[in-house]
């Protein structure tokens, strides 16, 4: 599969399980992984999850405006720089975010996530 295949199916599982169900995003961070939300650092699955599961929104949803990713590295990493809009449940303006993977192969073909980096974008 292409980096741009893997991009896209990556960053559609990710929002709709994020939407749906975020507790089930562990699955795709290890210990060595990093998030850094809004400036702070955040590290290891459980840590991640425990601060993607606390935020408060109970209902969103992300619209994805664009996708671009890059090779990384020779092990076969991938870079996916995400842009779009999260609408919150019961707010009538949707807000702008921007966020970056750094996903790394693993021996069975998957992929998971070593650096997560979000930001909402004020305008």
């Amino acid at each position: 599969m292409d980096q741009d295949t893997v991009a896209k199916a990556f960053v559609g599982h990710y929002y709709q399980t994020f939407d749906s169900n975020r507790a089930a995003l562990g699955r795709l961070y290890q210990d060595a992984s990093m998030l850094t939300f809004e400036g702070a650092k955040i590290q290891g699955a459980p840590a991640i999850v425990a601060k993607l599961t606390s935020l408060p929104l109970q209902q969103c949803a992300h619209a994805i405006s664009t996708i671009d990713c890059q090779p990384s590295g020779p092990t076969g990493g991938i870079l996916v720089f995400v842009s779009g809009s999260l609408q919150l449940g019961g707010e009538q303006h949707s807000l702008k975010f921007s966020q970056m993977f750094h996903l790394i192969p693993m021996p069975q073909g998957s992929f998971y996530v070593l650096n997560d980096i979000f930001r909402l974008n004020y305008a």
